[in-house]
């Protein structure tokens, strides 16, 4: 297998911390691949500085002197997070053809969190499925609305483009590269000194529920006031049509155009969102909290439960339980 030569984009308000944690990460990896195997593939890392209008260079480079190159081809480019609000279109449009190129020249493109915004802008993703940060996942739709948004994915692995979540996320990506080109031991054994889980968590574990609610149908918001107020449990078809004054297949249409989910489903969320609150802050047993929240089948809970979030109750606690 060849070298493999990864950039990481330093765009406008790129996160400088994802930058160097990615940097110290593919550094280590590289060290292990070559500590058991002289001959292995190496990872050569190029840190690449937006210019404007102008071709991004390269301001760093693991295998060259610091100064600006214009030496910039890579098999990976890596759009990192951002702690700032995502990228405007005018600034992401300076780079968007030169992502486009090259793309075109067989580069994978990655995006970490708000670095999904700067690669929407490229037009690579019409149709294709995608995640990031769920907080921005509103924007990102209203944005992108011909993207294949999936934020309860903390990873989304399409081969030539790969979108990471969270902030932190960076963290799986640059594993999934490194078990890519150095292969899964490598990988496990950069996790382990990391002390970080290997790839494969989901974001939905740690996202919370955020419901729709600028969405200008007066009527729907009233349905969806009655669903809030009482956590769900107010889900009944009639209760809900009466409340927003519509007959109830007019309310059902409406309902989903407006929130982008089934009352039924909304109220689910609802519940499980209050059932993660008492999972990781109380002490009840899981019956009971599926008695709190509106379930008198605990087993029903726990199905619904682990679809939305992605592990079981029990999991849950184990995992988040202050």
């Amino acid at each position: 297998m060849a070298d493999a030569r990864i950039g990481i984009m330093l765009y406008p308000d790129a996160q400088m911390s994802a930058v160097l944690g990615l940097t110290d990460l593919f550094a280590l990896a590289d060290r292990i691949a070559r500590e058991a195997n002289a001959d292995a593939p190496r990872l050569r890392l190029r840190h690449l500085q937006a210019r404007g209008a102008a071709s991004p260079v390269a301001v760093f480079d693991s295998d060259a002197p610091a100064e600006t190159s214009e030496q910039t081809r890579c098999d990976v480019l890596i759009l990192p997070p951002s702690l700032e609000p995502p990228i405007a279109r005018e600034a992401a449009s300076l780079l968007a053809d030169w992502l486009r190129k090259r793309h075109g020249e067989g580069t994978v493109l990655a995006s970490i969190c708000a670095g999904a915004f700067l690669l929407g802008e490229t037009g690579l993703l019409a149709g294709r499925a995608v995640t990031t940060h769920w907080t921005l996942a509103e924007a990102f739709a209203d944005r992108f609305p011909d993207v294949l948004l999936d934020t309860d994915r903390l990873i989304i692995d399409g081969g030539d483009i790969v979108s990471a979540g969270g902030l932190m996320a960076w963290t799986d990506l640059g594993l999934k590269l490194v078990e890519r080109f150095l292969g899964p031991g490598v990988m496990t054994r950069t996790a382990r000194m990391l002390l970080v889980d290997p790839p494969g968590r989901e974001q939905r574990y740690y996202s919370g529920f955020v419901p729709r609610l600028n969405h200008g149908d007066a009527a729907i918001l009233k349905a969806q006031h009655l669903l809030q107020a009482s956590e769900g449990k107010e889900a009944g078809l009639p209760v809900l049509a009466d409340a927003a004054g519509l007959e109830p297949r007019t309310f059902l249409r409406r309902f989903q155009k407006a929130t982008g989910l089934t009352a039924t489903d909304y109220a689910q969320r609802l519940r499980v969102a209050k059932a993660q609150e008492l999972l990781q802050f109380g002490q009840l047993p899981v019956e009971r909290v599926a008695w709190e929240v509106g379930y008198a089948d605990p087993g029903a809970f726990r199905k619904i439960f682990l679809r939305i979030v992605g592990l079981s109750p029990s999991e849950y606690r184990q995992r988040f339980h202050a």
